[in-house]
């Protein structure tokens, strides 16, 4: 009789055990369902860039429209588009590429645009650190550079743009969540080229209003020797969950942004699991 309670003890301890070792990290992450990490997160609208990576399978197109107007030069459109791949081992593959509809001239943080079309091909990948997907805490490292020899005549260049992020967020409560970015970009790969990097970094806060809409507001600055700020501000509605359309508002405050006033749209779109 002890040896078959024994037996039994053993096969229940076993069976508990066996379970236990099949749950994946999402069943035993309390946060999985949360509406933070749940809802359309894009990289998209302002200068910050969410630290979510998305899932191996996911696709997550970005696309958008500004009007830039006041500062230095006459008024600027812009438009452009990000494809995000979910891709394994934890990593997001992208490419994105913006259109100036009219010149002649444009000055940025890189230098100054002299003719209207497409821009250089930006390719790039974000690599997650945290845990898992759907933790309150997410950081990722965010790697790209703009491709020599893309884009139109007057906005192509013959080297590689290389730039880098930390992406940090830190989820608040279930629905809200800070996003902060630290970057540095250059054009050219050249020891010289480093010493021209514009340094980059931004905080943004987004939430709920309503369960289909919410709001982003963001500061950031960039620049070298001379610091560039301003702010963005916007409003997003979801009508289903794979769909978000936002407005924004942005005005630059110092630097070479000073007094520069912006207005967009933008819709999301995504794919997949």
């Amino acid at each position: 009789m002890r040896k078959t309670t024994l037996l039994a003890a053993a096969a229940l301890l076993g069976s508990r055990g066996l379970t236990l070792a099949q749950n994946t990290p999402d069943e035993n992450n309390p946060n999985v369902d949360a509406p933070f990490v749940r809802n359309i997160r894009a990289d998209r609208p302002g200068q910050t860039i969410t630290a979510q990576v998305l899932r191996p399978g996911r696709f997550q197109l970005e696309t958008g429209f500004q009007h830039h107007a006041g500062g230095i030069g006459p008024a600027q459109n812009l438009s452009a588009a990000t494809l995000r791949i979910g891709f394994f081992n934890s990593m997001e593959l992208r490419v994105s590429q913006p259109y100036f509809h009219n010149g002649p001239s444009r000055v940025t943080e890189t230098g100054r645009v002299d003719s209207s079309g497409w821009a250089p091909v930006v390719v790039g990948a974000k690599f997650m650190l945290s845990p898992n997907y759907d933790t309150r805490t997410q950081v990722a490292i965010l790697v790209e550079s703009a491709v020599p020899g893309t884009g139109s005549q007057g906005l192509r260049d013959t080297k590689w743009g290389p730039g880098g992020r930390l992406l940090v967020s830190e989820q608040l409560g279930e629905r809200y969540g800070l996003e902060a970015n630290f970057g540095f970009s250059q054009r050219g790969i050249t020891a010289k080229d480093m010493s021209k990097g514009q340094f980059l970094g931004t905080l943004a806060l987004n939430g709920p209003i309503s369960d289909k809409t919410g709001f982003f507001v963001e500061a950031y600055g960039y620049g070298r020797a001379a610091l560039s700020t301003g702010t963005t501000a916007g409003l997003y509605f979801r009508p289903i969950p794979e769909v978000r359309v936002d407005v924004t508002a942005g005005q630059g405050v110092s630097g070479l942004a000073a007094g520069t006033t912006t207005v967009g749209a933008g819709l999301t779109l995504k794919m997949g699991k």
